[in-house]
C-alpha cells in the first residue's frame, strides 16, 4: 500500500485540477442549463473525485463520487428538477 503523501503531486497539478474543477462545476449561473446533462454532471463528479484524490481526500468519498458519475453516464439517475418551478 502506498503511504499517502501530500507532496506526491506537483503544485502545478493541484492548481490545474482546481482550475478545471472551477470551470466544470455547476453554479448558480448555469445550474438550470446543465442540471440534467449527463455528460456535464458526470464530468463534475469525476473532477471532484480527482481533486479529492490529489488532495488526499477520503477514499470512500472518492469512490462514491465515481459511482455517482457512472450512474449519470448510464442514465440511471436524473435530476428531479426544482420544486419551485
Amino acid at each position: 500500500m502506498i503511504k499517502k503523501n501530500k507532496y506526491i503531486w506537483p503544485e502545478k497539478v493541484r492548481f490545474l485540477t482546481k482550475e478545471l474543477h472551477n470551470e466544470i462545476s455547476l453554479d448558480n449561473y448555469n445550474w438550470h442549463k446543465f442540471r440534467g446533462n449527463k455528460q456535464r454532471r458526470s464530468a463534475e463528479l469525476i473532477i471532484s473525485a480527482i481533486s479529492q484524490l490529489i488532495n488526499n481526500g477520503d477514499e470512500e468519498e472518492i469512490e462514491e463520487l465515481l459511482n455517482q458519475a457512472i450512474l449519470w453516464i448510464k442514465e440511471e439517475i436524473k435530476d428531479t428538477g426544482c420544486k419551485s418551478h
